[in-house]
């Protein structure tokens, strides 16, 4: 038996001589005409679906590997009578779903593939009583709505909205510093020393846009934007201010550039949470490896996510310094270490000596995580966590500067010990230079009668032997 979803119907055939499909090659030949077709394969059962709604939702469930309500059904009514045969499926998962939660023997191969094509390739004879515009009118409205569902219930995996989101979040960064600066420099006329004492750029505008004229500071509590000493010192400069004297219509125009930049702040503000949340859901681990910001800079770079997995790591590491690392080549100079990968925060926290080896394992890591994320099918980062705990690992062994080995845990030693030089200095001994005997100067008095006794004796016997 096999069974696969036609446009608005299950269709459910069976297959009545099994030994010609021993013959995987030459089994399209079988295929070649209606009637061999009705020959190797025969309507077992026919369910036709409500409408449009119930259709897709069937070959949804079908594309993503999931046993749907109306084909369980089909199959406790129909297969579950001829239990001992095989049920051939083209999809290997949805397989294993039937066999769990009905206890059906199912059956994936080669031949099962080449079947179902030439099933696809005969369908207007197999079903009778089906006219063929139909047909293609049913499939083509089908494939319509499927595409249609596709774009719209998984907005996950479009990417598009990260690379448009972080450029947008530059573009406010560029305007919210020119719209401060300028703020800055047109309310420093008026009130020059508010801008060294306050050095928050929305705590200033806020000051501003609540207070106005600095003779209002004297008056104004702004407690709930300052702290109490900034406050009082605020107070105390707008009593002996330098600045000059500016109209109502000067700062009405201020104010209306401060409510500019404090909208724009709360907006960037919700902009950054929207992108963090989307990196969460697109790609965890990446995020986890270099944080969200520099991971929607790589994607945008790269122009898609599935682009940036099909880069190397070499090439991930060195992303955004392509102009540097051309003017090195031309030039024979040294290459760049980094790119965009600098701003994250494993290579921020290194020293510099360090920076180009962790920026080369990170970018290592970290196209390992681009393409667990692309390709995979699980969406969580406890594969991000193990490679993050790793470079980390590696980062303290080099701050450390202790000789341990990475794999594994991190914690075990190496093999090799760590080499020290034992050098032991030797003193000269002059007492070998001398040839003579080494006898004291100075001989006891026992010494000295012991020899002159001997002396003595041997002149005795030498006057005997002269007699």
């Amino acid at each position: 038996l096999c069974g696969f979803l036609l446009c608005l119907v299950f269709f459910l055939p069976q297959v009545l001589n099994e030994k010609k499909l021993q013959e995987v090659d030459s089994l399209w030949k079988e295929f070649e005409t209606p009637e061999k077709a009705n020959k190797i394969v025969k309507l077992k059962h026919f369910e036709k679906f409500q409408d449009t709604t119930e259709a897709l939702a069937a070959s949804t469930a079908l594309v993503e590997g999931k046993l749907s309500k109306n084909l369980k059904k089909i199959l406790k009514k129909i297969v579950a009578k001829d239990a001992h045969e095989q049920l051939a499926v083209a999809d290997a998962k949805l397989g294993g779903v039937i066999k769990d939660k009905l206890n059906l023997s199912c059956i994936h191969s080669p031949m099962v593939t080449e079947l179902m094509r030439g099933i696809r390739s005969q369908i207007e004879g197999l079903i009778t009583g089906l006219p063929s515009r139909e047909m293609a009118a049913m499939c083509l409205g089908l494939a319509h709505s499927l595409s249609r569902y596709k774009l719209k219930f998984s907005p996950d995996k479009v990417d598009t909205m990260i690379i448009q989101a972080i450029s947008l979040l530059d573009d406010l960064d560029k305007e919210l510093n020119n719209y401060i600066m300028r703020c800055r420099e047109w309310y420093g006329w008026h009130f020059p020393e508010l801008g060294k004492i306050i050095t928050d750029n929305l705590a200033y505008c806020k000051c501003v846009r609540k207070v106005g004229d600095r003779t209002n500071f004297a008056t104004s509590d702004v407690s709930d934007i300052l702290p109490e000493e900034i406050e009082e010192d605020v107070k105390a400069a707008a009593e002996i201010s330098m600045g000059t004297e500016v109209s109502e219509e000067d700062i009405n125009n201020i104010i209306h550039l401060c409510d500019q930049v404090i909208e724009i702040s709360e907006y960037r503000t919700q902009l950054y949470d929207y992108l963090k949340n989307r990196m969460m859901a697109i790609a965890p681990n990446l995020t986890i490896m270099v944080g969200e910001l520099v991971g929607a800079r790589l994607i945008a770079h790269a122009g898609s996510l599935l682009n940036l997995a099909k880069h190397p790591a070499s090439t991930v590491q060195l992303l955004g310094a392509e102009k540097a690392l051309f003017r090195a080549l031309k030039t024979k100079r040294d290459t760049p270490k980094f790119g965009l990968i600098y701003h994250a925060s494993l290579v921020g926290q290194t020293n510099t000596k360090n920076k180009g080896k962790i920026s080369r394992m990170l970018a290592a890591k970290t196209a390992l995580t681009i393409r667990y994320d692309a390709l995979g099918e699980d969406t969580n980062a406890e594969m991000g966590a193990e490679n993050r705990l790793k470079v980390e690992t590696r980062l303290r062994h080099l701050e450390e500067r202790g000789l341990r080995r990475i794999s594994g845990t991190g914690k075990a030693l190496a093999r090799t010990d760590k080499y020290q030089n034992k050098s032991e200095v030797k003193i000269f001994d002059p007492s070998g230079d001398s040839t003579l005997p080494a006898v004291s100067k100075k001989r006891k008095i026992q010494e000295v009668e012991e020899q002159d006794a001997e002396v003595a004796v041997k002149a005795k016997k030498f006057k005997a032997e002269m007699k």
